[in-house]
């Protein structure tokens, strides 16, 4: 299948299964779920699987009886992927369609767009994809990776185990690359990397004419010194920039490539030959061999009809935080908004790679972080993973402003930014 075929059918996909989500329960019997996706645009090859994986979620719950003697509704909007129409999205889920929580987003700019609808109206989100961190909302709760628990890990297992002394950090041109890299230019000039070795480029959404950014890439790992580049590429432009690799004869072992947002789902149907070597730093694969994985797997064959659907971290984090949140309900007897949040913290659900994850009081949660390097039939062979789980760190170690912030949204703090040298929550600059 072709990459635009790809999109065609998601889009087709997405209109299909809300049209018969429609009237699926009577609204006074049953609990909304929002789920804030886009399945048209962009960001639609990343994100209409987590609008299907939330399908299935909110479809086995019901199964076990829903939850507060309720059944689950799933209300299916599509932002898109414009990010002013996912504060709109937000709006109208909440406002119009009463839900009680919402499962959504992708990039971080259609999270910093939604928060203020959120905030406002005091409902809560699940963002489930990996961040910049620089952030700890009362009114979100961030089961994707911080950067403590994604792009850290992989710049060491890069400079342990590959040798890599000049570093090439190329992202979108949005608010996710440029923090992260912020961070990890800081992190990497700290561990003794000169100026001159990092090189750090943008591109725009969508970006396709890969010639130029892939032959300076050329250039600047030709100066005698192992080189590698952190991509923080998003959405359908990893397709042309993986084939220009190719098409410039840039191969693994020359110039690795670790990806921060491509995944079993964004290699699916695509020639994964100029891919092959290249690595990927998660929190899930789905080739991780774990007994509640495999049920995962043949829950979500069984769910689509079709055992070619492929499973990835984002989806992970949906069915931990969905998980959490029936859970915090059923320990609150309520869904309502504020007994929710204050529930949460504490919580602890099984995850996929084994063991539990666990709700930390700053939002975020613990998770273990695997290096998977790419194989021919899209998956993932797992290179590195962590021995434990890693906590997720709100604010960077590695920012002087962030170094002295800490979160914690239980009382008697309730402060997302308190500043540990001013003793006031407020955060950077107060």
């Amino acid at each position: 299948m072709n990459f635009k075929s790809k999109l065609t059918g998601l889009a087709l996909a997405a209109a299909m299964s809300t049209t018969a989500l429609s009237g699926a329960f009577a609204a006074d019997d049953t609990i909304k779920i929002g789920i804030l996706h886009s399945l048209s645009g962009t960001m639609a090859i990343s994100e209409t699987t987590l609008k299907d994986a939330m399908l299935m979620l909110i479809d086995e719950q019901n199964k076990k009886g829903g939850v507060l003697g309720k059944k689950l509704e799933a209300v299916v909007v599509d932002p898109a992927s414009d990010w002013p129409l996912f504060a709109e999205k937000a709006r109208e889920l909440i406002e119009k369609d009463k839900v009680s929580a919402v499962f959504g987003c992708w990039t971080s700019v259609s999270r910093k767009s939604v928060l203020p609808v959120f905030k406002e109206l005091n409902n809560i989100l699940f963002y489930p994809v990996q961040y910049e961190g620089e952030e700890s909302e009362r009114n979100v709760f961030y089961t994707g990776a911080a950067p403590n628990q994604q792009a850290i890990p992989a710049v060491d297992y890069l400079m342990n185990e590959e040798g890599v002394e000049r570093w090439v950090l190329e992202g979108t041109d949005y608010v996710y690359p440029q923090t992260t890299n912020k961070i990890l230019k800081a992190y990497l000039m700290s561990k003794g990397v000169a100026e001159e070795d990092i090189m750090v480029n943008y591109t725009p959404f969508g970006f396709s004419d890969w010639q130029a950014e892939v032959s300076a890439i050329k250039n600047f790992g030709s100066a005698g010194k192992k080189t590698a580049v952190v991509s923080t590429v998003n959405g359908d432009a990893n397709v042309p920039f993986y084939k220009e690799l190719g098409n410039q004869g840039i191969k693994a072992e020359d110039i690795p490539v670790v990806a921060f947002s491509v995944g079993e789902e964004e290699l699916a149907g695509i020639d994964t030959a100029p891919l092959v070597g290249h690595l990927a730093a998660w929190n899930y694969f789905e080739s991780v061999d774990t007994e509640a994985n495999g049920e995962f797997i043949e829950q979500w064959h069984a769910f689509t009809g079709n055992d070619k659907r492929v499973t990835n971290d984002p989806m992970e984090a949906h069915y931990i935080g969905f998980n959490m949140w029936v859970k915090a309900v059923e320990a609150a007897g309520t869904t309502d908004p504020d007994a929710v949040i204050d529930a949460l913290p504490g919580i602890a659900v099984p995850n996929l790679s084994g063991g539990y994850s666990a709700m930390m009081p700053n939002h975020h949660i613990t998770k273990p972080v695997l290096i998977g390097e790419i194989q021919e039939d899209g998956q993932f062979d797992i290179v590195s993973q962590t021995p434990g789980l890693v906590p997720g760190d709100a604010w960077s170690d590695y920012l002087p402003d962030s170094k002295v912030l800490i979160s914690d949204w239980r009382a008697p703090m309730s402060c997302g930014n308190f500043n540990v040298e001013t003793g006031k929550c407020g955060g950077k600059g107060s």
